[in-house]
């Protein structure tokens, strides 16, 4: 596959995406005739939150179109699982976008997924064992990236760039096939996920964008040549989900909380808590994902030593330490302290007790004949009002001082 059938897929994905995005937004959009133009239809949330299909048919298509016209050559087997893995990845999410799936079924079908991208390509058993772990904790870190309004859209365009890149390097330009078309779907798409969104990723495209991002990189990572650099190289490029996924998983330790309960304390949570807005919370988490993607890239190519991608890393360690020191989770509501209301008072030695028995028309106190009658008062002592007309209860007339 030569250098004008990747950029033919690439801006393939990205048309298809953009029309079917736009035509799926149209609905999502649509007003509600009987309740007025304010309100929407009642599927137009599911609509905007399965919006991500339209980035998967159009990357899928474009891949797809290009691999049956024969344009992955050798590579056909490793891309066509890929494609297919991928792809039942992001069905598993559409059903999770409808309804709900338990944490342990989806990882168990990313899993097989991953096993079916290792056997089409051929691993050993050992580099494929590690392959699968990879795939799966990639896909899930890209994932829980989508969380701010184009975040994962414009950081997967970046990390896709810089798998197209290295897969070009070494000359193996039928594994750039896949990350050519994810990167021209997701830029369509972003043009419909920028804030304010229209329509959103989802389960679908989150997991199908981390499961080709993480896939593209394994198979990258086995073609590549045993004397560079890619080891080092291609693990860098998913720096900023890592990192996200550090900073979740040690603040829910820290806080005692579920570690697979989604809350409001990831980087671009803990960012907005910091008054930055959503499209800058975007812009900075791109460039910082900017910033790993092109050390790698330049590392892989041979142009940088190894050694430098400790600046990125260190820098990103030293981000996840400082927003870990901002406060991501409400702190627990104290109990209400009892009121003097609430207490009863002791009766003073002598002193009658009033009783609802002893008011007019009773009979009579259980404490003993010959307790006098007087006015219903509260526990607190203190003489009631009677209700108004209306059978509401009126307030206590000591409370008005």
């Amino acid at each position: 596959m030569n250098v004008l059938g990747i950029i033919a897929s690439g801006v393939a994905a990205l048309f298809i995406t953009v029309a079917l995005a736009k035509g799926a937004r149209r609905p999502a959009l649509r007003p509600h005739s009987p309740g007025g133009p304010d309100r929407r239809a009642p599927r137009a949330g599911a609509l905007r939150r399965t919006g991500g299909a339209a980035a998967v048919l159009g990357v899928g298509t474009a891949a797809g179109g290009a691999l049956w016209l024969g344009a992955a050559d050798g590579s056909a087997g490793s891309v066509a699982g890929l494609l297919a893995g991928a792809g039942t990845v992001a069905a598993l999410g559409l059903v999770h976008d409808l309804k709900p799936l338990w944490a342990a079924l989806r990882l168990a079908a990313q899993t097989a997924a991953a096993v079916l991208v290792v056997c089409l390509a051929g691993l050993s058993p050992v580099a494929g064992v590690l392959a699968v772990l990879w795939i799966v904790l990639v896909t899930n870190a890209f994932a829980l990236l989508d969380h701010v309004d184009g975040l994962l859209t414009a950081v997967g365009v970046v990390t896709a760039a810089g798998l197209l890149a290295c897969s070009v390097i070494d000359g193996n330009t039928a594994l750039a096939l896949f990350p050519a078309a994810l990167a021209g779907g997701l830029a369509g798409f972003l043009l419909h996920n920028w804030h304010p969104s229209r329509l959103q990723l989802g389960a679908t495209g989150a997991q199908f964008t981390g499961f080709a991002l993480a896939g593209s990189g394994a198979l990258i990572q086995a073609a590549a040549p045993t004397d560079g650099a890619a080891w080092a190289a291609l693990p860098a490029l998913a720096t900023v989900a890592l990192a996200d996924t550090a900073l979740v998983l040690i603040s829910r330790r820290r806080a005692a909380r579920p570690p697979l309960r989604d809350t409001g304390d990831h980087i671009g949570h803990r960012l907005r808590r910091l008054r930055v807005t959503v499209p800058g919370t975007a812009v900075l988490l791109t460039l910082w994902a900017g910033v790993p993607v092109t050390t790698g890239t330049l590392v892989y190519a041979e142009l940088l030593h190894p050694a430098l991608l400790l600046v990125p890393l260190a820098g990103s360690v030293a981000a996840v330490y400082a927003l870990l020191r901002v406060p991501a989770y409400a702190p627990p509501r104290a109990a209400p302290p009892r009121t003097a209301a609430r207490r009863t008072p002791a009766p003073a030695t002598g002193a009658a007790i009033p009783s609802a028995a002893s008011a007019p028309g009773g009979k009579g106190s259980p404490c003993g004949k010959g307790v006098p009658a007087g006015p219903a008062r509260t526990a607190a002592g203190r003489p009631t009002v009677p209700p108004p007309p209306t059978g509401r209860s009126a307030p206590v007339a000591a409370e008005r001082s």
